[in-house]
């Protein structure tokens, strides 16, 4: 068996204008500070990384993962969520998503995905430079608004829209494979690829690309639902990243999944701050543990009640204690009988 890597920190919640949250420097620093031994950087976010200048220097690469040493930290993944997300847009999110992008292609949803496309290539080539195996994306969404099956969807619909999906990211994906990188969808409600069923709908298209992978989230199958254990039993093999966030339902005769359009403070499904919510943790760590998962427990904080700073420094001490020390050694070696292969067939009497 493996062992999982960590504490770390996905830094998009924390990255601000202010002091320690607007530099690399700065915000690896208060990390370390923490506990934190890694940090998983947004690649949209200027203030910390520079995506261009990554994807064609080295040199550069080198000056992220020095700053990042001078704190003791490690460099798990970068991340593309909010350019993954633009790959496929539906038009009734064309203008909730536009601030996701470069201003110049706002307004203009082919300009918007052709920049998401270049986005992601640039990604494959910055994790390469930066020596990383695995990146975090969405997957973006042209199913998701017929998610409820009223009114009836035309015959053909959503095969017609995972076909255009997976036509869209087969080439990223065969980018991210000359790269040497796994490309990890977070299985997360409002993507195409929100849960098991969908995400094998879509590895089919791709033609079960190698690359083809899963970001685990429990906290999103918590607010659905769904049984986030047996997707471990289920989809082990593919599960190359794991954001360690919290979250709880907790229905009533008002509301229970869909939460009425409530804000998060007063919806049925709402993220909480890590130890705060109902994902059982310890069976998690053991499940990805007895599989041999040896990726990095990355704390993703999102809670409607906890400050960010509370929940960071509380979170790296939840995951370090939550990481096992596999064992080397069966618990019963001590009662081994040294036996042989002879007297093994003596024992179940073979002659």
């Amino acid at each position: 068996m493996k062992k999982i890597k960590g504490p770390a920190i996905f830094l998009a919640q924390f990255a601000g204008d202010e002091e320690p949250f607007n530099s690399l420097d700065s915000i690896a620093k208060w990390a370390s500070g923490l506990g934190y031994k890694g940090v998983q950087i947004p690649s949209w976010d200027g203030r910390l990384f520079d995506l261009a200048k990554a994807s064609n220097s080295k040199d550069y690469c080198d000056e992220v993962k020095g700053t990042l040493k001078n704190y003791n930290l490690e460099l798990t993944e970068l991340s593309t969520h909010l350019q993954g997300q633009l790959v496929a847009v539906h038009p009734a999110y064309d203008v909730a998503f536009d601030g996701f992008a470069a201003e110049n292609v706002r307004g203009n949803p082919k300009a918007r995905q052709e920049w998401a496309v270049d986005q992601m290539m640039k990604a494959a080539a910055a994790s390469n430079n930066l020596g990383l195996t695995a990146h975090a994306t969405f997957s973006g969404a042209l199913a998701w608004p017929y998610l409820y099956p009223w009114p009836q969807r035309p015959a053909g619909l959503v095969e017609e829209a995972f076909d255009e999906l997976a036509k869209r990211w087969k080439p990223i994906l065969d980018a991210f494979d000359s790269s040497g990188v796994d490309l990890c969808y977070e299985i997360h409600p409002g993507e195409d690829l929100h849960d098991g069923v969908t995400f094998e709908m879509f590895l089919e298209r791709v033609k079960n690309h190698k690359r083809c992978n899963m970001l685990y989230d429990p906290s999103h199958f918590v607010l659905q639902h769904l049984n986030y254990l047996d997707h471990i039993d289920i989809y082990y093999d593919k599960l190359k990243m794991f954001h360690v966030k919290d979250a709880e339902l907790n229905p009533t005769g008002k509301q229970g999944v869909y939460s009425g359009f409530q804000p998060w403070i007063s919806r049925a499904g709402r993220f909480r701050s890590l130890g705060d919510g109902q994902v059982d943790f310890k069976s998690i760590f053991s499940k990805l543990s007895g599989y041999g998962f040896d990726g990095w427990a990355v704390l993703e904080w999102e809670c409607c009640i906890k400050s960010p700073e509370q929940g960071a420094k509380e979170g790296a001490t939840i995951i370090q204690d939550h990481i096992i020390d596999v064992t080397e050694k069966a618990f019963d070696d001590f009662a081994d009988s040294g036996m042989d292969k002879e007297t093994n067939k003596k024992i179940l009497g073979i002659n």
